[in-house]
């Protein structure tokens, strides 16, 4: 019952209630990341699969510039990212506006974190079981390693969440990722990408 019903009323009224506090932080920092990222915009949206593999657009803060070189193409991620980006990415700010994604029901606060929609014709019968759930803003497999344990890993610890939700479970990930956040521990503090990519084998 909690899965089906009661998890989405309790996440809308949640994050209604966090953004009805947090929109003055949310406006201040849209406006220093419009002016850090020199005309590129305060947000980027990208596809990702949700709830069964629907595809869905995932809200977050951008935090690098457009900049290119004389060829037109994008600069490395390093040259890009500002001293702006690099704070809100490095305190994970860069997720709050996938709260927005758990209001229109794209998203729940806690569940599988949304990958890349390549991935999933890689998956196997039991991976794809991560879908049988909204994915979440962090999960069981963020508070237990994030970016430092390997797909596989990863993998297990979605499909346990999917089989062992519960408004306890929801409750111990939260608080688990307050107190990482907090203690700054598996925070991806640079602009290069620290998990490699899924090829259905790794």
């Amino acid at each position: 019952m909690y899965s089906h019903f009661f998890k989405r009323v309790v996440d809308f009224i949640l994050v209604l209630l966090v953004l009805l506090v947090i929109w003055p932080i949310l406006l201040i920092i849209t406006i220093w990341l419009h002016f850090a990222n020199k005309g590129a915009g305060a947000f980027f949206f990208q596809d990702r699969p949700g709830y069964k593999g629907k595809i869905f657009k995932v809200i977050k803060f951008k935090t690098m510039t457009d900049e290119r070189d004389a060829e037109g193409n994008l600069l490395p991620d390093n040259d890009r990212i500002t001293k702006v980006g690099s704070f809100v990415r490095s305190n994970s700010i860069d997720e709050l506006p996938q709260l927005v994604n758990v209001l229109k029901g794209d998203m729940a606060l806690v569940g599988p974190r949304p990958l890349l929609p390549q991935y999933l014709s890689l998956y196997n019968r039991e991976q794809k079981r991560r879908h049988d759930v909204r994915p979440g803003i962090t999960g069981w497999a963020q508070v237990n390693g994030r970016n430092t344990i390997s797909w596989a890993e990863k993998f297990k610890l979605d499909v346990w969440y999917v089989d062992h939700i519960s408004l306890a479970l929801d409750i111990k990930i939260i608080f688990k990722t307050v107190m990482n956040v907090l203690a700054r521990k598996d925070i991806n503090q640079s602009a290069e990408t620290t998990m490699e990519a899924f090829n259905g084998h790794n």
